[in-house]
């Protein structure tokens, strides 16, 4: 398995200078958080010496990640434990949703739209909603947002809701309002690095730390792409769109590697009160769909 893992974590640290923030709350995104949302520091310097990553390197990301008000930190005797605040939580939880989630639903084939009046705070909001921009001032979403824009009325923004002629019509002002080709490109990207992996996995799979270690390289990559998608509905998007062989790749590597990923943690991780426990119910529910 090494040689597998070889390429993947160099092709991790082509990316300089080396992010070892991003890498540590992609661990407790993906292994952490489900089992509690607390690990020891020991524990953690364990699974990133396997990335190549120096054990300072690490403590100084840790110590920006508490000070920027992601993590908090504690001591018993001469052991460090970490989890997440409160806002860390909650970001990770609208992350997660995106990352292991099932795909967008079907579409109602009718756009909403919101003339705004120019009001920049509105269209912050809109666009944190997944709506994409035909203009300045012209919003366009493929669903209505739950709470989006209910303030648009009282300052002026006019709502429409628009069906186009024909699937054509709506695949190109999807591809105007939000970055289509981009995010394509980092799905194939992610496919291309992975799918060597995909393919000895299948065959071989890993064993202990290896699975853990690759489990959370598949992850981190993924994110990159997945977290910049407005998550379209098919409709909407090219009909050799490589969004959905990506996702088919990370979930069928993701259910590959899992069980002995775990039974590492289980082995090995620790809380400040002993064992990591277990993982809960919607550790299970995981690319399902």
């Amino acid at each position: 398995m090494p040689d597998l893992l070889a390429p993947l974590i160099d092709h991790f640290h082509a990316r300089t200078p080396i992010r070892a923030g991003s890498l540590v709350v992609t661990v407790f995104g993906d292994a952490v958080v489900p089992r509690g949302g607390v690990l020891s520091l020991e524990s953690l310097l364990a699974i990133t010496r396997a990335f190549r990553i120096g054990d300072g390197v690490v403590r100084t990301a840790l110590s920006r990640l508490v000070a920027d008000g992601w993590f908090e930190r504690w001591k018993l005797g001469r052991n460090s434990f970490y989890r997440l605040t409160g806002s860390g939580a909650a970001a990770f939880a609208r992350a997660t949703a995106r990352i292991y989630g099932p795909p967008a639903p079907a579409w109602s084939g009718t756009f909403d739209l919101l003339l705004l009046d120019g009001t920049n705070d509105l269209r912050a909001e809109l666009a944190g909603a997944g709506y994409g921009s035909l203009a300045p001032d012209l919003m366009i979403g493929s669903r209505p947002a739950a709470g989006a824009g209910e303030g648009a009325a009282g300052e002026g923004a006019l709502r429409l809701a628009a069906r186009p002629e024909d699937a054509a019509t709506a695949r190109r002002l999807a591809a105007r309002a939000w970055p289509v080709a981009e995010v394509a490109d980092r799905y194939a990207r992610f496919a291309a690095t992975f799918a060597a992996a995909g393919r000895a996995v299948a065959a071989h799979p890993p064993a202990g730390l290896d699975a853990l270690v690759l489990r959370i390289l598949l992850i981190h990559e993924y994110r990159r792409a997945v977290l910049k998608d407005p998550l379209l509905p098919a409709d909407l998007l090219p009909e050799d769109w490589p969004g959905a062989a990506a996702r088919d790749l990370c979930a069928a590597l993701y259910r590959a590697v899992a069980p002995a990923a775990e039974a590492w943690l289980d082995a090995n991780a620790t809380t400040d009160s002993g064992p990591l426990p277990p993982a809960g119910a919607e550790f299970a529910a995981r690319f399902a769909a």
